[in-house]
């Protein structure tokens, strides 16, 4: 399977944005967003083997190329993103996707992208589901407890980011999600911030991450189908 390069139209003042997207004909969608370091092989090689048997899998660049080298650069792009308009080139990701005969979009995001993935579910139209890893919006961009579509959560219990996903945002994301009587499940790993990424050996925990990622096609395929 290989991934093909496509445009994604955008609203976003910065205009359209590439995307790559799996082949196969399904009926239903997964978007899968980028950590801070961007669409890297990571992020691709993610797509294609956890999402990209079963659904048309897009990974849309919200840098628009650019890709960090190391954790100062990663940074500094995480830093300028424009959050609302990163929220409208997932706008942009689904609207693709429903034009080319998707009818269910998914969404599934880590760190950076697992709070962009939270912020789909408040605001973006025509998700179905929506699955962050260890991020969590800021009150600005959007508030969780209007989430506008199922959301399973995963986080580690060692993670130390704090306001962002250490275990006290943990435990105020599930507190807001249970009293606004959001549709979610909330799974903890005993493991570290990044711990679904295989190219961050100090982060990674490969039990973890299968766990995690099997929940999240379960989700999927209860939602999407």
């Amino acid at each position: 399977m290989t991934l093909q390069k496509v445009v994604l139209e955008s609203k976003n003042k910065l205009g359209s944005l590439d995307g790559y997207v799996t082949s196969g004909k399904h009926k239903a969608g997964v978007i899968v967003i980028q950590e801070w370091w961007g669409v890297n092989e990571q992020i691709k090689n993610l797509a294609e083997k956890w999402y990209g048997e079963k659904y048309v899998a897009l990974v849309p660049d919200f840098y628009r190329g650019k890709v960090a080298k190391d954790h100062e650069e990663a940074g500094h792009y995480m830093s300028d993103l424009d959050w609302f308009g990163a929220v409208q080139d997932i706008q942009a990701a689904v609207d693709y996707l429903k034009n080319n005969g998707v009818e269910k979009v998914g969404c599934v995001g880590f760190c950076m992208g697992g709070a962009l993935t939270i912020a789909a579910s408040v605001l973006v139209d025509g998700l179905s589901a929506a699955a962050p890893f260890y991020g969590i919006p800021s009150p600005q961009l959007a508030d969780p407890g209007k989430a506008r579509t199922p959301m399973q959560c995963h986080f580690g219990t060692k993670d130390n980011l704090k306001n962002f996903s250490d275990p006290e945002a943990q435990n105020a994301l599930e507190k807001t999600l249970k009293e606004n009587n959001v549709v979610f499940e909330f799974h903890r790993y005993e493991a570290d911030h990044a711990f679904a990424n295989d190219l961050n050996p100090e982060k990674y925990n490969a039990e973890c991450a299968k766990l995690a990622h099997e929940r999240t096609l379960t989700f999927f395929d209860k939602y999407l189908n």
